[in-house]
């Protein structure tokens, strides 16, 4: 990090401090701050959205950012601040942007990637269940690509998997060897112990979003008996150690009205969760189920209840699929975020099981420039309608042509899988969805044009 970067930072940290003193006071005082830093703009918006809801006193957003100092330990509240907030977005965007205009392709605010194949469970319709316990990155590979990463200002990454939770050591060691940068963990979160969470206090920058399907009924029926239960172990062991957690949830056409209920956003966070990151079913792989996708009229629901949770509820939502339009569409080809499997492929998405290049032949920002990762930049975004931004589920062909003009081949070991296939998949839902989604996107340009 350059001197100027250092001093950028130092700044922001004293900002910080000040803010520690007393938060509820001194925090629209830090948003200011931060937008009087950000060169790139990167954070302005958002800052002055966050300064003008911590205004309102009964609003849930004001009521999660004051748990942040009351809930989670102080060292970790730091440290991510220094991390997420500071280096990834304040810094991290500038050097991203310049690159971005200097070579005329995407480069990712996030990467993730998978330390391993193997999984301690087999849920239905994931396609780690297929892919067995064979795959792994090595320690040297994963430092290579934080280090690749750190040279595109990227200080975020996301580890998915198979279960990340099977490399808990090597995950613990980058976390030390990288203290700029934050890591967050989709996990299933069987594997997380009181051992691993005094780990997670000393290191300070690793966050896991713990996957759930609802309640006990339906996580334990994609997920195996007794997972929900241990799951609830791992939540109060993370709880009372005053660690910052998440949940990861994916409605299907089983559990959408479970997991968009009133009473399932408040199970949430009276189990400590300071933020729900919310997936739709794909039907990727050969043995998935197409009939868990959620029909049309769910995600409809899953919309409106998810907004209608935002301000109220103290806990911070993203649904990857309905809020396309806060991101301008699809964010995968590396335009927020690249994936990379634990075969080293380098894939635009972790959902797009297609790639022209691996981290053991190319260089990631090579691969940003190569034919796939151009057609995803030259594609995006993938519909005028932000409600549809999906090149797989919402726009059936598109990563079909994206996968043939580039050359790129399937990464799925297990079952190479066609990327016409997967359009016929989703072909029939995206019809429905194109209907549904048409009004609420015209409803939503309304609301903008009466605001403004």
């Amino acid at each position: 990090m350059s001197p100027a970067k250092k001093l950028k930072r130092a700044a922001a940290m004293k900002v910080y401090d000040f803010v520690d003193k007393d938060p509820e006071r001194n925090i629209p005082r830090l948003l200011d701050a931060l937008c009087r830093l950000d060169e790139s703009k990167t954070v302005t918006s958002q800052s002055e959205a966050v300064k003008a809801v911590f205004s309102e006193p009964d609003n849930g957003w004001r009521d999660l950012i004051l748990s942040l100092w009351t809930d989670i330990d102080d060292f970790q509240r730091r440290k991510l601040f220094e991390t997420v907030a500071v280096n990834a977005t304040l810094i991290g965007s500038s050097l991203q942007n310049k690159l971005k205009d200097k070579y005329g392709c995407n480069v990712p605010w996030a990467i993730l990637f998978d330390p391993a194949s193997a999984c301690n469970l087999r849920c239905t319709g994931c396609w780690a269940a297929e892919y067995g316990h064979n795959l792994n990155l090595t320690f040297d590979e994963m430092e290579s690509i934080i280090k690749q990463g750190e040279e595109m200002g990227v200080y975020f990454y996301v580890l998915s998997g198979g279960e990340p939770m099977v490399r808990k050591k090597e995950i613990i060691a980058l976390c030390e060897r990288h203290p700029e940068c934050a890591f967050l963990a989709f996990t299933n979160g069987t594997l997380i112990d009181e051992a691993f969470a005094d780990e997670m206090l000393r290191v300070g920058n690793f966050v896991p979003a713990i996957s759930v399907e609802g309640f006990e009924e339906d996580t334990d029926f994609r997920r195996g008996e007794g997972t929900y239960r241990a799951v609830m172990k791992t939540c109060e062991i993370l709880k009372r150690k005053k660690l910052l957690f998440g949940m990861s949830c994916c409605y299907t056409s089983k559990n959408a009205e479970i997991i968009g209920s009133e009473e399932y956003f408040d199970a949430m966070i009276g189990c400590g969760a300071k933020f729900c990151w919310l997936f739709t079913y794909m039907p990727v792989g050969k043995k998935a189920v197409p009939e868990l996708m959620a029909t049309a009229e769910q995600r409809s629901f899953m919309y409106e209840a998810v907004r209608a949770y935002r301000g109220v509820k103290p806990i911070f939502t993203i649904d990857f699929w309905n809020d396309g339009e806060f991101v301008q569409g699809c964010i995968a080809g590396g335009r927020r975020y690249l994936h990379i499997n634990a075969n080293g492929d380098i894939e635009p998405c972790a959902f797009a099981h297609y790639s022209d290049s691996n981290i053991r032949s190319d260089k990631i920002f090579d691969a940003l420039r190569k034919p796939l990762f151009m057609a995803y930049h030259d594609n995006q975004p993938f519909n005028r309608n932000m409600l549809r931004p999906c090149p797989v589920l919402d726009n059936p062909g598109a990563l079909a042509d994206m996968v043939e003009k580039s050359g790129a081949h399937s990464t799925d070991i297990a079952a190479p899988e066609d990327a016409r296939d997967i359009a016929k998949k989703c072909a029939g839902r995206a019809a429905d969805w194109a209907k549904v989604s048409e009004e609420l996107w015209e409803k939503s340009l309304c609301e903008k044009c009466r605001r403004y």
